[in-house]
């Protein structure tokens, strides 16, 4: 397959970058400057994690497409964007990356024009956004447009709901093989070590967030943390597990619980977050808003006593996304309006913390919405995970 290396059809790209101009003409901008890597992939393909140092995309309403970048990138772009039109910034000493950009924009004739911005992304550091308000003040105007392309992107193509669904595949293999080696005594370096491994036999990518895998002290964490040991008996084992295909990601979640001594405390949360995963389930239909799938969660983990021990938040959207994370907006929480629609993928996870008893438990999910019932992608176990 000759450059670049893509991972859709040109049309689907070129329907993508319609959409947005067509968007931009609706909200009166003339262009938009895209600094999130995520947007940039879904509208040229590019992939690169050059966005950390300096990488930004312009579309404009005329049909203009440009990336700035840097030297170190120009190679990635050529590998894997459809966008031939590339500027670079040199890196040296006094040389303003805002003047890079103004310079892209005034050679599309963007002086006195309405430009949307992203302001919620890794790639347009307050530093950077402050540097570049200051050189546009007066010769330009600098609108908010940062859920333009977000909003567009929640809605999944038919391809993109392929990468997700072989991520799953591959993730539920992984699952599987940490649920086998996890029991007293058992490496975590080891256990992790074999998930990475099935990851990258698949030809998978090894998902943006580091996985948590937390036990003993770490258990409580849900994040990850330096620093591996060996699983102890009597324990709390919490898995996030996540990965990607072509950077379209997956998770689940679960709670594996060592002996020989088993609290029956432990039991009752895991039967609580078993229920409100299938409530959640349920409740994952066209139409309905992501606040009444909290409330879902909510309801349920309180009706069984757990109120006290539940988080805030109860899941997400699931997307291409680059590293330091693979959580997207919206998230899942109190009165969130959003409403539902087919082909939106989701990550919903039960979680309880009891850090007054010090115990944890987790459930959770990747799921596809359809028409009726939500497609379930990624599976854990719905009994208690049990290893002595």
């Amino acid at each position: 397959m000759p450059k670049p290396y893509v991972n859709f059809s040109e049309d689907e790209f070129l329907e993508r970058q319609r959409r947005v101009r067509s968007e931009l003409v609706a909200r009166d901008l003339d262009g938009l400057l895209v600094s999130r890597v995520e947007d940039q992939h879904w509208l040229c393909g590019l992939d690169t994690d050059g966005f950390v140092i300096f990488h930004i995309m312009f579309i404009g309403s005329g049909g203009q497409l440009t990336h700035v970048s840097r030297t170190a990138d120009i190679a990635s772009i050529d590998y894997s964007s459809l966008c031939d039109d590339v500027r670079v910034w040199e890196d040296a000493e006094g040389n303003s990356k805002s003047k890079a950009i103004r310079d892209m924009l005034a050679s599309h004739g963007m002086a006195g024009k309405r430009i949307g911005v992203q302001l919620d992304t890794f790639g347009l550091l307050p530093a950077l956004h402050v540097e570049l308000r200051e050189a546009l003040d007066g010769w330009c105007e600098l609108v908010d447009a940062s859920n333009l392309v977000r909003l567009m992107r929640l809605v999944k193509s038919p391809a993109e709901l392929e990468h997700h669904r072989h991520a799953g595949r591959i993730l539920d293999r992984a699952c599987a093989r940490a649920i086998e080696l996890t029991a007293p005594g058992a490496d975590e370096g080891h256990v992790l070590a074999e998930v990475y491994r099935i990851i990258w036999e698949e030809g998978a990518d090894i998902p943006a967030n580091r996985m948590p895998m937390g036990h003993g002290d770490k258990a409580m964490n849900v994040r990850y943390v330096t620093g591996r040991g060996s699983i102890g008996e009597n324990d709390q084992v919490t898995f996030e597990m996540g990965d990607a295909w072509r950077h379209y990601h997956v998770a689940d979640m679960f709670t594996v619980l060592t002996g020989p001594k088993i609290d029956p405390r432990h039991l009752k949360m895991h039967e609580a977050c078993v229920e409100a995963l299938d409530s959640v389930q349920a409740a994952l239909r066209p139409g309905r808003t992501l606040g009444e799938v909290f409330e879902a969660h909510r309801a349920t983990l309180a009706a069984h006593g757990f109120e006290h021990a539940i988080l805030k938040a109860c899941g997400y959207t699931m997307g291409a996304t680059f590293p330091p994370t693979w959580m997207e907006q919206p998230m899942i929480y109190r009165d969130n309006p959003l409403v539902l629609e087919p082909n939106m993928v989701f990550f919903t996870h039960m979680i309880l913390s009891d850090q007054k008893a010090g115990l944890i438990m987790s459930l959770g999910e990747t799921s596809i919405i359809r028409s009726g019932a939500p497609e379930v992608i990624t599976h854990v176990p719905r009994e208690a995970i049990i290893r002595r």
